[in-house]
């Protein structure tokens, strides 16, 4: 029996809060502001946004908090105008503990989830063979240390320690032999460690009113070692289909930050983001296998380098009080041809809300965040069809200032 089959990766972006598979719902205040915070974040969670800003804090301030992303994604396959749908749901944690050393001198160290997805096809689904079940996440521990060389100036620099997992799910058929036409399944786990660092500046053009940011977050290469088991395949074809190791390259994307924070008002602040994503490090993605090399075969992607963009604003109803808002538009990487259902995606409008409340040295920021996915065609040949659907992202952070 000649043993040939596709095997692609079964990431998918269901559950991602932003366009691929980032996620940057990584603290209460700046979720609730469209999550903007390269200029306008001054807090522990500067750690992700901008790790300059962490000279904001007064002395320490410590956060823990969570993103509930619970998404809603359908696909209209051409062949047979049935939608499908899938609803699942993520929750990526997130926490900071910062310490200002003096004046000039801050540090700290930040744990989050960057970049993630969660996935769940029906067991009918007309993709299967493509992608049916599927967990990916990494974990950011990212030590980072901020200076002011000027009053008026803040530079900060962090390196980044990324574990990464993947486990994954998908029908296989048998492609020839007397068995040709009968199915198995194989089940994919895999992770590693990658490594990268971080970078940002604060300049405060008009002290107390404007002031203008930019973040750098390296590219992380990921070597995913681990396991792929394959199952219920019929026994006269089953030893054709080896339990063995696998291995995954992936690149995640470096990323550059654009901010501006402006304070026309005491009790007001506006902000403005723009970041551009490197996508194109997604060319391909191939799992190897060490036993049977001849199953190896490309998942062509070609995504594309994007610039999403961020506007929010936060008021102070009074001292304790503040409420806030903000609109992020975040167009998808992928183009129509490579659409498929391992990574499925579609440009992104998000709608966001926010309240804050400080009691004494404990404050509370809640936020919630409407993601409408457009509708987004596939010309991809094995499967073209038609994807939409929503989302909706609760976060909530506990935060602790002495």
């Amino acid at each position: 029996m000649k043993k040939t089959l596709t095997v692609v990766t079964l990431l998918a972006a269901g559950a991602s809060q932003a366009a691929g598979i980032a996620i940057d719902a990584q603290g209460g205040r700046a979720t609730g502001m469209g999550s903007t915070g390269v200029a306008s974040m001054k807090d522990a969670s500067s750690i992700y946004y901008n790790p300059a800003g962490i000279l904001g804090v007064n002395k320490l301030d410590i956060q823990l908090g969570d993103s509930l992303i619970l998404g809603h994604l359908g696909f209209t396959a051409d062949a047979t105008g049935v939608e499908q749908t899938q609803d699942p749901m993520s929750p990526p944690p997130h926490g900071y503990v910062v310490y200002k050393i003096t004046d000039q001198l801050a540090a700290g160290v930040g744990v989050f989830t960057p970049y993630g997805a969660k996935s769940k096809w029906p067991e009918d689904f007309v993709g299967r063979r493509i992608a049916r079940e599927s967990n990916v996440a990494t974990f950011d521990i990212n030590p980072t240390v901020a200076f002011a060389p000027m009053s008026w100036l803040r530079l900060g620099v962090g390196f980044q320690a990324v574990y990464g997992t993947l486990d994954a799910r998908r029908q296989i058929v048998v492609p020839a032999g007397p068995a040709a036409g009968a199915t198995g399944e194989l089940a994919l786990s895999t992770s590693t460690w990658g490594l990268g660092y971080n970078a940002g500046l604060q300049a405060d053009v008009l002290p107390g009113m404007l002031t203008l940011g930019a973040h750098f977050r390296s590219r992380v290469l990921m070597f995913l070692e681990g396991d792929a088991d394959f199952s219920d395949f019929p026994a006269a074809v089953a030893p054709a289909f080896p339990d063995q190791d696998v291995r995954l390259d992936v690149e995640l994307p470096a990323t550059l930050g654009l901010g501006v924070s402006f304070t026309p008002l005491q009790q007001l602040t506006l902000a403005a983001d723009v970041n551009w994503v490197q996508w194109s490090s997604m060319r391909q993605l191939l799992f190897e296998f060490q036993s049977n090399p001849e199953f190896n075969q490309p998942s062509v992607k070609n995504w594309e380098d994007r610039w999403n963009f961020h506007v929010g604003a936060e008021y102070k109803v009074t001292a304790a009080l503040a409420v806030r808002a903000g609109f992020v538009y975040d167009p998808t990487p992928s183009p129509e041809e490579t659409l498929a259902p391992d990574l499925p995606d579609e440009d992104r409008i998000r709608v966001a809300l926010g309240l804050g409340y400080a009691f004494s040295a404990f404050r509370v920021d809640a936020a919630y965040q409407f993601i409408s996915l457009m509708e987004h065609r596939s010309t991809f040949t094995p499967l073209p069809g038609t994807y939409q659907g929503s989302a909706h992202v609760i976060g909530l952070t506990l935060g602790y200032s002495p």
